[in-house]
C-alpha cells in the first residue's frame, strides 16, 4: 500500500498549526532571505560603480543568492518540520500511530515547499522592487534550476533528518552549517574551473554546481545548457533516493535497537 494523501496532509497540517500558533516561526520565513538580498543587493551595486555595468554583475550576484538561498530554505525547511517534532517531544508519539515513514517524509516535503515557497517570493519581489532584478524575465529557463536545487535540497534535509534521528537532538547543530560548507563547492559565486583539482572532482558530485554553471551562461545571454541540467537533475534524483534510503534504514535501526525508544535523551549512541 502507497503513501496516503491524507495522512501526508495531517503532517503538513500540523506544521501550519505551528506556523499559525507562533508569529515567531512565521519571521524566518522570509526575514534572512530579505537580509541576504538586501546585503548581496547594495554590495553588487557598490561593485557595479568600480567596475562596469555592462558586466552584469549585480544580476549574476543576485542571481545566484537568490537560487543559493532557495536552495538553503528547502534544505532547512525539511529539517526543521523535523525538528519541531523532536522539541516538542511528539516524535514518539508520530511513530507510534499507524503513519508510514514514508507518509511522514512526504510530509516534512510539502511543508518545506510551501515555507520555501513564501521564501522564493519574497525574495524574487523584493530583489526586482529595490534593484530591478526580474527573474521572470528568465521565462521557463528558471524552472529547471528550481527543480534542480529543490530535489537537491529535499536529499540533504532529508539526510540531515536521518543524521539526527540517529544520534539524537544534541546533532542537530550539524545540519545548520551545510548549505555554508556545500557552497565553495558549487560554484555559486565563481565558475567550477576557478577551484583546486581536487575541490572540481567534488563539485560534479554535486548537483547545485551545474545549476550554477547553467545560470551563468543564461545570464550571459545564452541559451540553457541541456546537458548541464540533465546532469545535475540525474545527480539530484540520485541523491533524494539515497536520503530515502538513508533515512527508512535509520528509522529501522532505531527501533530494533531500542533507540526511538530512549529517543528523548540529549544524545543517542
Amino acid at each position: 500500500m502507497g503513501p496516503r494523501p491524507r495522512r501526508v496532509g495531517a503532517v503538513v497540517l500540523r506544521q501550519l498549526y505551528l506556523l499559525r500558533g507562533s508569529p515567531a516561526r512565521v519571521l524566518p520565513l522570509f526575514a534572512w532571505a530579505a537580509v541576504d538580498i538586501v546585503l548581496w543587493g547594495f554590495i553588487t551595486r557598490y561593485l557595479d560603480t568600480l567596475l562596469a555595468p555592462r558586466l552584469g554583475l549585480a544580476t549574476l550576484l543576485l542571481s545566484a543568492v537568490l537560487l543559493w538561498d532557495f536552495f538553503t530554505r528547502v534544505m532547512h525547511g525539511v529539517a526543521m518540520a523535523f525538528l519541531e517534532d523532536v522539541w516538542s517531544r511528539n516524535f514518539l508519539n508520530v511513530f507510534a500511530s499507524p503513519l508510514m515513514v514514508s507518509e511522514y517524509v512526504l510530509g516534512l516535503v510539502a511543508s518545506s515547499v510551501l515555507t520555501s515557497a513564501v521564501g522564493l517570493a519574497v525574495m524574487v519581489a523584493l530583489a526586482g522592487a529595490a534593484f530591478g532584478l526580474s527573474m521572470l524575465a528568465w521565462g521557463a529557463a528558471l524552472a529547471p534550476f528550481l527543480l534542480v536545487l529543490f530535489l537537491t535540497g529535499i536529499a540533504f534535509g532529508v539526510a540531515a533528518a536521518a543524521v539526527v534521528l540517529r544520534f539524537g537532538p544534541a546533532s542537530e547543530w550539524l545540519v545548520w552549517p551545510v548549505p555554508a560548507l556545500l557552497s565553495p563547492f558549487a560554484g555559486v559565486f565563481y565558475p567550477v574551473a576557478t577551484l583546486p583539482g581536487w575541490m572540481q572532482a567534488v563539485a560534479r558530485l554535486l548537483p547545485p554546481s551545474y545549476v550554477f554553471e547553467g545560470m551563468r551562461a543564461v545570464v550571459a545571454g545564452g541559451p540553457v545548457d541541456g546537458a548541464l541540467l540533465a546532469t545535475g537533475g540525474a545527480l539530484a534524483i540520485l541523491l533524494v533516493g539515497l536520503a530515502a534510503w538513508l533515512f527508512a534504514r535509520t528509522h529501522r535501526h532505531c527501533v530494533r535497537s531500542g533507540l526511538l525508544a530512549r529517543y528523548s535523551a540529549e544524545t543517542v549512541s
